[in-house]
């Protein structure tokens, strides 16, 4: 076989794909979203992981047959360029730096949770972010074989886990009161709403008070009453579990940037794509019904930023099981973080060398050819969102709305393909952009208000240039 000089060579079958799309989504988010959303829906959690995962399968699609037409570096900044236009591409990149910047900051904490107590965690994580920063400040960067080796313990522990908390409750050590009683999700659902993203609503004077602090804190899904039986709230409650379990399937469209990598891409990305998020899926949504067996959380903070731990405890495991989950956790989120942090700098890259972002971020280190000052930019981010964030919940809920709206505009890109570029149906699309608008939308009004904040920096920081180069 024969290749184009400069070009990459096809290397990658069907299995490497799909081992490298595990490895992609089985990160933090498996080890602390699963908690979050029984805290929000209650029982109700299995379907908010279904309903991500519809979504993340809509968006994955759109991503693939972008990448089929579009192969080149950028992902969905590249795609709305050359699909919607420039404005479109920045805001796709803009949007992509600000979510996976607050991932990063999320898989950071996560491991800090896993690792050490309360009063050390956020000086843990953020030496996370140093070490891992510095690590791909030298070029290294995960490989296809650390990935296999990754999603391997990350994989193992979640199941043995998960069979250890199935024996707790066939031994009866799970509380009296367990996760039968949450039949309609309302109860998680409203205290979740009151603590698990809000914390401080009673504290909120003036015009945020009432039912506007529950807007603000808890999302739509407090307004219309989660906490109190109300239907239309409940649901929103399950809307917004599925956002935040968003943040456990990112990483699916790194399968889709394989096109130049692999044998057959036109037939075996999309087969990867499902496969691994099939696997992710079934993976999850067992995990998710064996929280949901285990109970409500017994704190009144809920399940918190490490459930397995906690739910270890309720069912009388600890000492090994503990050692066992905590190695799974700190495997997996330390690897997606490596990675991570260089995604962030490639596409900063991209961005700086079409002026949309400032120029001096497109250096490239000549000793070690990777964009220094992109990935040096990208972890200071990374370390001041650990220290500022109230909580993981926060990062994550964060990451959300930045990666949606992305991967909304990923679909609509998708929708202006024709011809033999279109590999799905376009209904796929359409439900994708709508599942996107929904989940952002079910977001808490603090998180909603600083992302467009954030948005409409990035978009005037373009118009400022744009009038400057004229």
């Amino acid at each position: 076989m024969t290749t184009t000089p400069g070009a990459l060579a096809r290397r990658l079958g069907l299995w490497d794909a799909v081992v490298i799309g595990l490895a992609s989504m089985i990160g933090a988010g498996a080890f602390v979203s699963l908690g979050a959303a029984q805290d929000l829906a209650g029982a109700l959690a299995p379907l908010a992981v279904l309903i991500a995962a519809g979504v993340a399968l809509c968006n994955a699609t759109s991503t693939a047959q972008l990448a089929a037409q579009h192969p080149a570096a950028g992902g969905t900044y590249h795609y709305g360029r050359q699909q919607l236009g420039p404005w479109w591409g920045f805001l796709a990149g803009w949007c992509f730096v600000i979510g996976k910047i607050a991932s990063c900051a999320a898989m950071a904490l996560v491991i800090a949770a896993y690792l050490v107590p309360e009063p050390a965690q956020r000086i843990v994580a953020a030496l996370v972010v140093v070490v891992l920063t510095v690590v791909n400040l030298v070029g290294v960067t995960r490989t296809a074989a650390l990935a296999r080796v990754l999603v391997t313990i990350a994989l193992g522990a979640l199941v043995l886990t998960g069979t250890r908390l199935l024996i707790g409750l066939a031994s009866g050590g799970a509380p009296a009161d367990g996760g039968a009683d949450g039949g309609t999700g309302g109860g998680a659902a409203g205290g979740a709403a009151d603590g698990a993203l809000a914390g401080v609503a009673d504290a909120i004077p003036g015009p945020l008070a009432g039912a506007a602090a529950g807007l603000w804190d808890g999302g739509l899904a407090a307004v219309l009453g989660a906490g109190t039986g109300g239907a239309v709230g409940i649901a929103l409650a399950v809307v917004q579990a599925a956002a935040l379990m968003f943040f456990a399937f990112a990483g699916y469209a790194r399968v889709a940037t394989l096109g130049e990598e692999v044998t057959a891409p036109r037939r075996t990305i999309p087969r990867a794509i499902l496969l691994a998020l099939g696997v992710v899926a079934g993976l999850y949504l067992a995990l998710s019904v064996v929280l949901v067996l285990v109970g409500p959380a017994p704190g009144e903070q809920g399940w918190g930023p490490a459930p397995f731990l906690t739910a270890l405890e309720s069912v009388g495991a600890g000492g090994a099981w503990n050692v066992v989950i905590t190695g799974g956790a700190v495997a997996a989120a330390s690897g997606a973080l490596l990675a991570l942090v260089a995604g962030i700098s490639r596409t900063a890259l991209a961005m700086a060398r079409e002026r949309d972002l400032p120029p001096v971020l497109a250096q490239v280190s000549p000793r070690f050819s990777v964009p220094q000052r992109a990935e040096i930019a990208a972890g200071l981010a990374v370390l001041a969102l650990v220290l500022l964030a109230a909580d993981v919940l926060v990062a994550i809920a964060a990451s959300a709305f930045g990666v949606l709206l992305y991967y909304a505009i990923a679909n609509l890109a998708a929708l202006t393909q024709a011809g033999q570029w279109r590999l799905f149906p376009t209904v796929m699309q359409v439900l994708g952009l709508c599942g996107c608008v929904l989940l952002v939308a079910a977001l808490p009004g603090r998180t909603i208000v600083a992302g467009v904040a954030l948005v409409l920096l990035g978009l005037a920081y373009r118009g400022i240039v744009l009038v400057a180069r004229r």
